[in-house]
Parts: structure tokens; sequence; C-alpha cells
């Protein structure tokens, strides 16, 4: 009788099984257990995002779970049957389960006898399942896992021989599903361990980006010295999280960008500058216009939160405030939003020479943020002799609003700079105030963004910077402003599309305090600031081909190039491919 109860009880459950019912081991529970502990990811993290989530699960669940999920006329998965399966104790918490059913009695055994049946949260059984010969074998060795339990934990009269020999009968009859299944799980254990052994990084996740100009100056003078080339920036980084909210950030960069002669023949050349005399107003990116495609370690940055609302920005190697804090434009991605360096981004936020600091942000609450920090100029913070406080730096702050989809953003940066004086790669070279020796420089600007609808954004900043020279014989103050309107289409002909058109004026020298600065700086005799106003237009289209390349066709024009009317109007044409991978 006892034979005959328990071959009827294992029988219609493991018939059953896959209907929503499972019998639990306790190695599998284990392992579930440390895969939540862990939280490992042995494959990676996620990506500029404020947010690493990593996730985790071990070799063994996974193997058998796989396992049984890749085998024929297996419905639903056996990750979703798991995930969705609670210990039962009584059969009476099975609310499609009733005494009249002919495994009624099958069931209250295995349930209450041997404690090896689960069902799903909402208390059902589902009990009208078909049952493959697999998933069969594999509830047949759970329970025999669950009967040597019991044997070693000195329940021995809980299980009959006569129980032991109808299980040691089904275990002959399925001994080679049992071997196929057994054979699945060790082969996905080996695969794992090598896999293991041989991964790059348990936390890093490495990204690509790769961007090439094709591209050529038009106009009077611009067209008989230039020729069309191409030009290219390839950035590979590493990013690694060791707690799943962090990010380490390891750059490495190779370019070979060069920067369009205008022929702006009228106006200052850059006064003690090591690159070229060629004016900054057509460069397409923050990046050297002397490199030959040399690798070199462009970042090397370290973010962390600090409970819910701060983050903290710890840098050691080149570093500019719009990496740290919402630059609040719509153009601010050098890969895929505006073609120039001074449609991209306010020039008053861009110090030339930071190479090390530290910034936080501060989410005050849903509508305020206030974002500061502190950078170190050039060279100088691994100099002994100079340090962090000892050589040129730019401290700033920023105040952003946020109210719907509109932002409005108000910022400041001191800055002291004993050799690159206010600097910002864009704009006339009488702009930079080189050449009358250290520059103290107060900036403030105040941007807005306003996405009017999902097709339209309108935007734009107001700079200026106050400088103070400190030269000897040279002491006096210069203002240099810049303006800009932005209107962009996003989505334009399908999703991810962008359409820009920028509007505005790169830096310019609206007035220096006397003639010593004035002639230091290298303006003529008796001009104290920047001859004529120069505009910078700018329109583009990006064109999203897939999800990781993008083609992007435009144009800049810049009138009286160097600010200064002599020079005749220039126009270069952008043909811009983006890989992000």
């Amino acid at each position: 009788m006892m034979t005959k109860l328990f071959w009827g009880a294992l029988s219609a459950t493991l018939t059953l099984l896959s209907s929503g019912l499972l019998l639990e081991t306790p190695a599998m529970a284990d392992s579930s257990r440390e895969a939540s502990a862990e939280g490992g990811n042995p494959h990676g993290v996620t990506t500029e995002a404020n947010s690493l989530p990593m996730g985790g699960e071990t070799t063994t669940a996974v193997g058998l779970e796989q396992s049984l999920a890749t085998m024929p006329e297996v419905e639903p998965s056996a990750e979703e049957l798991i995930a969705e399966m609670e210990q039962v104790t009584s059969v009476s918490q099975l609310t499609d389960v009733q005494p009249t059913d002919w495994a009624f009695q099958a069931l209250q055994s295995l349930v209450e006898r041997y404690g090896c049946i689960v069902g799903y949260p909402d208390r059902t059984y589902r009990g009208n399942r078909a049952l493959t010969r697999y998933e069969f074998a594999a509830g047949l060795n759970a329970c025999m896992d669950r009967i040597s339990e019991l044997i070693a934990a000195g329940t021995a009269d809980l299980v009959k021989k006569e129980d032991l020999l109808a299980v040691q009968k089904m275990q002959e009859e399925f001994a080679a599903e049992l071997a196929t299944l057994r054979g699945h799980v060790g082969a996905l254990e080996v695969r794992s361990a090598t896999l293991e052994k041989q991964q790059f990084s348990t936390t890093t996740k490495i990204s690509t980006e790769l961007i090439t100009y094709v591209a050529d100056a038009f106009g009077d003078r611009a067209s008989p010295l230039n020729n069309a080339n191409i030009g290219h920036r390839l950035r590979l980084d590493f990013d690694t999280s060791f707690t799943g909210k962090d990010r380490l950030r390891t750059r490495l960069q190779a370019t070979n960008l060069r920067k369009f002669n205008v022929g702006d023949v009228f106006g200052v050349s850059p006064v003690g500058r090591a690159t070229s005399d060629l004016s900054d107003e057509t460069r397409f990116l923050a990046t050297s216009t002397s490199s030959n495609s040399e690798v070199t370690l462009n970042r090397l940055q370290y973010r962390f939160p600090i409970g819910e609302k701060l983050t903290v920005f710890l840098d050691a190697n080149t570093i500019d405030p719009s990496i740290v804090t919402d630059p609040i434009t719509p153009f601010n991605d050098q890969a895929t939003g505006a073609l120039s360096n001074f449609a991209q981004i306010n020039p008053v936020w861009f110090p030339l020479g930071n190479q090390a600091g530290v910034a936080v942000n501060y989410a005050i609450s849903p509508n305020f943020q206030f974002d500061f920090g502190y950078q170190a100029e050039g060279g100088s913070p691994n100099d002994p002799q100079l340090g962090l406080f000892n050589a040129g730096y730019s401290a700033f702050a920023h105040l952003i609003v946020y109210s719907g989809t509109f932002k409005l953003g108000f910022f400041y940066m001191n800055s002291y700079s004993p050799q690159f004086g206010v600097d910002t790669l864009a704009g006339s070279n009488a702009a930079k105030i080189l050449g009358a020796g250290p520059v103290v420089g107060n900036g403030y600007s105040v941007e807005f963004d306003y996405r009017i609808n999902s097709w339209f954004e309108l935007g734009g900043w107001v700079g200026l910077t106050q400088a103070r020279t400190l030269g000897t014989g040279t002491r006096g103050d210069a203002n240099v402003w810049n303006f800009a309107l932005n209107l962009a289409f996003p989505d334009l002909g399908k999703k991810g599309n962008l359409g820009g058109i920028v509007f505005g004026m790169q830096p310019k020298l609206t007035g220096t305090s006397n003639a010593a600065v004035a002639t230091a700086i290298g303006l003529p005799e008796g001009q104290r600031e920047d001859r004529d106003t120069g505009y910078h237009i700018e329109a583009f289209y990006r064109y999203q081909l897939t999800d990781n390349l993008s083609i992007t066709p435009g144009f800049i024009w810049l009138t009286a190039p160097n600010h200064d009317s002599r020079n005749p109007d220039a126009v270069i044409g952008v043909i811009r491919t983006t890989f992000v991978f």
C-alpha cells in the first residue's frame, strides 16, 4: 500500500511539474541566495550615465535553468518557473487543488510528509500542463536529494523501504535522461569556469567613439589656402565600477584634426602661443591640433555618490566644467551635437589647460541643483614647487533651475593662469588676453534651454569674462563677451535625428583699460579692442543610420573672421561621421 501511495504521489507530482510545481533543491536555493548577496556581474557594467546598476547569477543555478530552458517543449522557461515558485507547507494552500481531485492524497503526502512542493505566488497549482521526460528527470533527481537529506537528518523512519525501491526503479528507468541532464550542467559549469578565468574584467566595460570629418573651407581668401581633407578623433573608454553606483573612467585618445586657414590677415596673431597662428574660430572640437594620431591618456576620472543627493568627481587629467555639470544645451555632445567647438559649449566654461581637480553635484531639490568644483592648470598638480594651489587654477559654481522642460543656469568661474590667459579655444586672438603676464579671470554666464514641444527646442547663452593682467608694466583690465542662440529640432525626419541652427558671436575683446595692456596682447597702436564684430552661423543635420552610426552634414559661416571686417567671410563645409559602440 505504501509503495502504491508513494508511486502515485510522485508520478502525479512530477507530471504536473511544468504547471507551476518544482521540487526545491537546497543547493539551488543556496546558490540563488549567494548570487543575491554578491550582486556581481562577470561581464561588465553600464556607461556618461549617472547610474551603473550591476546584477549577477551563480553558475550552478544558471547552468540548471539554462539547460532546462534549451530543452524541447519546455514552456514557460525554467527561469520564469523558478522565479515564481514559493514553498508550500500544506496542500490546503493550493487554492485550485480540492479534496475531490484524484491527485489530492498524493500532493498531500509530498507536501506534508516530504516538504518538496512549491507553488505559484498566487497559491495556485495549475495541474493541467504537459511534462517532458527531461523535466520529470530533473524533478526525480530533486526528490531523491530531498529523501537523502531526510535520511541524513535522522528521519529515516519517515522513508519506507517500499518508497526507496520505487524511487530506485524510477532512477534506473530514467538513467539516460539523468545522465544527459548532469552532462548539460557539467558542460555549463566548465564553460563558466573558463569564462571567469579568461574574462577581461569583472567590472569593466569598454566603449569606443570614432569621429571622422571630411571638410573644406571656401571664401575669397580661404579657398586657395585650403583643400578638402579628412580628420579623425578616436576614443577608447574603460569604465569600471566597484560598487555598482560609482565609475572609474580611463580614456585613451588619438587624433589628427587640423584648423582651417580662413586668410584673416587683419587682426591680432595669438601672442605667446606655441600653436599655429590660425584662429580658433574654425575648430571642430576642443582637441589638440598638433597631434599626429599618437595615443594619449585623455581622461582619468572617478565618480561616486554620497547618499542620494551628492555626487563627487575626482579628476587626474584633462577636465572642464561641462564634463561635471549640466551645460544646458542640446548640442554639447562632441560626437553627435554641433559641428564646431564654439556651438557645442559656452566658451566661458572652457579655460584652457585644466588637468586635475575635484567637483561636486548637489541636488538641492527636484527643481534646483548646485554644482561646484576646483581644477588645477597644466602640469602643476604633480609639481612639488607648485602643487594644486600655487599655480594656475579655475574654480566654478553653477546653479541650475529645472521646471518641466525648461532649464536655466547661472554660472560663475574664477581663474588664474600664468600661461594661458583666458584662452578658451574659441573667438578672436585678441580675446585670449595673451602676452601681458599672468591673468586673473572672472567669468559669468547665463544659459537657458526650453523644450517647447516634441520637435522644437530653443536655447542659448550670454557670457562675459572680465580679465585682469598682472604683468610688470602691463597691469590692466579687459572684457570679453560672447553669445549664442540655438534652435534644435529633435527627431527631425525620424526618431534619433537632430537638426540644429546656431547664431552667435564668438568671444570678442570689447575693451581694455589702458594702452599697455592693448599693446602687450598685440593690438595695433591706438586700438583698444577688436575692430569689428563677426558672427558665427552654423547649421547641421544629424541623420541616425543605426543605433551606432550617424552622418552629420552641415556648414559653418564666419562673417568678419577674427572680428575684423577687412577679412572676407569664410564658409566651411563639413560631413561628420560618428561611430559609437
